[in-house]
């Protein structure tokens, strides 16, 4: 887990001032006012102290997380350029701990600091909010320290956690001082957060594969773009995705997708590593779990060697499954044995499992079923 506190976030709000951004923090603490955002951040490291054991925490140097994390599993990535901290080191540190691989961001602060996390990751990595600072027009925070505390829990626990993208809003602060409220769209980040599943694949209750398939299918038709090689991996829900593609289906087999057509047909593990080399752009897996088993990889679909999964990158898995299979595996990891212990173990953490139409969660990853 990323940590980036904001130092200077909501310093504005007790000083009346109606923001921090530009001169306001700096007059909050020459008035006496106290940060905020440090000891909020504080807050929900204190709820998740059961489960330490379990987190290994990465932040910048000093005020900006690593002061506040010293008694956890810690890793320095970096340190901010000025102190006080501004906004580009907290883009920085973002940078940094996406390209440390961190599952998850928790960061502290308001709405201009949620535009700073959105400027460096935009979707990229989940990140979840602990409200910090004077305006929070952002759909990207938690209700409080505590509640992001147990929405980490509850993803180290290993259970339901739904994953979507929330809007980054924020005010026009010269306005607000004069009483006027505009706000702006900047963007959506993406957010782990606890709640009621979307069910509209369900009947009585219960789910109906054929549909939750059409739609985890449809989900990834939309996000799908006509210059990336797909990799479709074996399976009954890729072969939904085949299916609305109007291509053939290898049930058993791995075909390749670009531009619509279908490119490779039940494809050997030498001819799909000459098709991902020969490919200029990008390249994505998409994988399903075995039912009760929970293998996404390494079973199976052994022709997706190590190779086509470096080529790929771990940011291009791609793993579909309805919300049924994942339940059976009674919390119960999902599973990669790519004959590559490094890359096992860099593919360990969690992973964005498409489970529907505009609905997916985040799941655990391991290599040993721990």
């Amino acid at each position: 887990m990323g940590i980036v506190v904001n130092p200077l976030a909501g310093l504005g709000g007790p000083a009346a001032l109606k923001g921090s951004d530009g001169e306001a923090a700096a007059s909050a603490l020459s008035a006496g006012f106290e940060q905020r955002s440090g000891p909020r951040m504080q807050r929900a490291l204190s709820v998740l102290e059961p489960l330490k054991e379990r987190i290994h925490v990465f932040a910048f140097d000093g005020p900006m997380g690593a002061e506040l994390a010293t008694d956890w599993e810690l890793t320095i990535v970096g340190k901010a350029r000025t102190e006080p901290s501004t906004a580009e080191d907290s883009v920085a540190a973002a940078q940094a701990l996406k390209e440390a691989g961190c599952d998850l961001i928790l960061f502290a602060g308001g709405d201009g600091t949620a535009r700073d996390i959105y400027r460096a990751l935009g979707e990229s990595v989940p990140v979840l909010g602990v409200p910090a600072g004077v305006k929070m027009h952002s759909g990207v925070y938690a209700v409080s320290p505590e509640s992001a505390a147990e929405i980490v829990a509850a993803m180290v626990r290993g259970e339901w956690v739904d994953v979507d993208t929330e809007e980054v809003r924020d005010i026009d602060e010269v306005a607000f001082r004069e009483g006027r409220v505009s706000t702006r769209f900047y963007g959506e980040l993406l957010v782990p957060q606890l709640g009621r599943y979307l069910q509209a694949t369900k009947v009585s209750g219960r789910e109906v594969e054929e549909l939750a398939v059409a739609d985890i299918a449809a989900e990834v038709l939309e996000l799908m773009d006509e210059e990336t090689l797909y990799i479709i991996g074996p399976g009954s829900t890729t072969a939904g995705i085949m299916e609305e593609l109007g291509l053939d289906n290898t049930l058993l087999g791995i075909d390749a997708v670009c531009h619509g057509q279908q490119l490779g047909k039940d494809l050997s593990a030498h001819a799909l590593e000459a098709l991902c080399a020969d490919h200029p752009g990008e390249v994505v897996i998409i994988v399903t779990a075995i039912g009760g088993q929970g293998h996404i990889l390494g079973r199976g679909n052994q022709q997706i060697t190590p190779a086509v999964i470096r080529r790929a990158g771990p940011q291009n898995l791609w793993v579909v499954a309805t919300k049924t299979k994942l339940t059976e595996l009674d919390s119960r990891p999902l599973l990669v044995d790519t004959n590559d212990r490094e890359l096992d173990l860099a593919l360990e953490g969690y992973v964005r499992v498409i489970t529907g139409y505009r609905n997916s969660v985040l799941y655990r990853v391991s290599c040993s079923g721990d």
